[in-house]
């Protein structure tokens, strides 16, 4: 059992060192929402997400209330919505995308994902339409999420989805100009989609999930710092050490807020995310905490070795503390989203290639990226091809969240406020792809994909 005096102990992590549950998120099956008539399944839609999650901001009100820990969002995810729709007969989904943003208002949350397909392999008439209505639903909604994940370890990597990707993300950014391509800020690019991940934009409930499951997101980056200020000078094994014990304390917190939230929602009780996920505000950065560990600024020598080891004792320590551990846990480098980085990409010291270094042994991948709002979408493209391939390689999780700017070169600042932060415009370069991305098909799995 968790007692509240464990909670009570984070007093001064809470205070004075940003730690935050930075998402209740609730999973939802919507199997049961499926129609021909594709306005009977946005009504059914609507009707489950509003049913299931009434309760769910207030619940997450009265814990933060209650614990006195701060609660950032509360958050829904559902079924990836081109399996819902398949049978509907459309072929133009944003329907399906406003139907989502009217339940998310409804039930107040912050944001709702899902709205993605599972294209790994091959895409169906169905992730066809979907991917094709992105860059509508996402100009036309605000809380509104979406992804699409385009290879894995097991299937290799979709090269035709890959090479579309470029020109929806592409796309997506004019339509959404006016507030500095902020509908890629919520599409995310994956390879080796996590079915219980509480984050956005990428959230969706996946197949193996129940009909409602409650999953959390905790995070701590300034917590992490403070506890390293006190051991400056040690050797690595006590900075690890010390890495380990500070992410059990943190984990525990989202132990007993994912117990709480789920027994008064009368959901199940699906995971803890251990991952670090920094925000703008000074003092919660991971780029900071590879500071204290030695690394001058974030990427200069020294950074991914730094953050291989830091990602490992997050994990180490988290798991013990939670009996269920999951999503994607470990350390986020979103650039725009994370006052260090933002600071090393000014000083020049991060580029676009150091940041694809780290993303090997970090928890995700390119997230929150600003580019020239001219670069070509074979550019982009052969991006997620090169973090989708770190994924496949690696048999983990990477991601990409790409915002081409529209009229920004590099060097330029995109504002977009709250989480999202400031996003510095990375320079990506303009040839060298449009031969490669034409190619099409797959790329085939990896020998290490072949387990049984």
């Amino acid at each position: 059992m968790i007692s509240k005096y464990e909670v009570l102990s984070t007093i001064e992590m809470i205070g004075t060192q940003n730690l935050d549950v930075r998402t209740i998120t609730m999973g939802i099956n919507l199997r049961d929402c499926a129609s021909q008539d594709a306005k009977v399944c946005c009504d059914n839609i609507k009707r489950s997400i509003t049913d299931k999650a009434k309760h769910l901001v207030r619940v997450g009100n009265d814990i933060s209330s209650e614990f006195g820990v701060p609660i950032v969002n509360t958050r829904i995810s559902v079924t990836p919505i081109s399996e819902i729709a398949a049978c509907s007969g459309t072929v133009d989904y944003t329907c399906f995308a406003r139907a989502l943003e009217e339940a998310a208002q409804d039930t107040g949350v912050n944001f709702i994902g899902g709205f993605g397909a599972l294209v790994q392999k091959a895409q169906t008439r169905s992730d066809k339409a979907l991917i094709e209505s992105l860059p509508s639903a996402l100009s036309q909604t605000e809380r509104v999420c979406a992804f699409v994940n385009v290879g894995g370890t097991r299937s290799g990597l979709n090269m035709d989805a890959i090479a579309k990707m470029g020109d929806v993300i592409k796309e997506t950014a004019q339509r959404t100009a006016q507030s500095g391509g902020i509908g890629c800020a919520k599409l995310v690019v994956f390879a080796n989609a996590v079915e219980d991940n509480p984050f956005m934009a990428g959230a969706f409930c996946g197949s193996g999930e129940g009909d409602v499951a409650i999953n959390v997101g905790v995070s701590g980056p300034g917590v992490v710092k403070s506890a390293l200020e006190k051991v400056k000078g040690e050797p690595f094994d006590v900075v690890a050490e010390t890495i380990k014990k500070t992410a059990f304390k943190v984990t525990r917190v989202g132990q007993i807020v994912a117990k709480e939230a789920s027994a008064r929602l009368g959901a199940s009780f699906g995971i803890v995310d251990l991952s670090l996920a920094p925000t703008p505000a000074v003092g919660d950065s991971v780029a900071r905490i590879l500071a204290e560990i030695g690394v001058d600024i974030c990427g200069m020598h020294g950074t991914t070795a730094a953050l291989a080891m830091l990602n490992d004792a997050v994990k180490k320590g988290g798991v013990m503390a939670s009996s269920h551990v999951g999503g994607l846990s470990g350390a986020f480098i979103p650039v725009s989203e994370d006052e260090g980085m933002i600071a090393a990409v000014q000083a020049g010291a991060l580029s676009l290639d150091k940041l694809e270094a780290m993303t090997c042994v970090c928890s995700v991948g390119l997230d929150m990226v600003a580019i020239p709002g001219d670069t070509p979408a074979s550019t982009i493209s052969a991006i997620i091809a090169d973090e989708a391939a770190i994924g496949m390689i690696n048999n983990k999780t990477t991601a990409v969240r790409i915002i081409p700017v529209p009229g920004a070169g590099p060097g330029d600042l995109a504002e977009y406020g709250g989480l999202l932060g400031s996003a510095i415009v990375m320079d990506a370069g303009q040839s060298g792809s449009e031969r490669l991305m034409s190619r099409g098909g797959r790329i085939p799995a990896p020998l290490q994909g072949i387990r049984n």
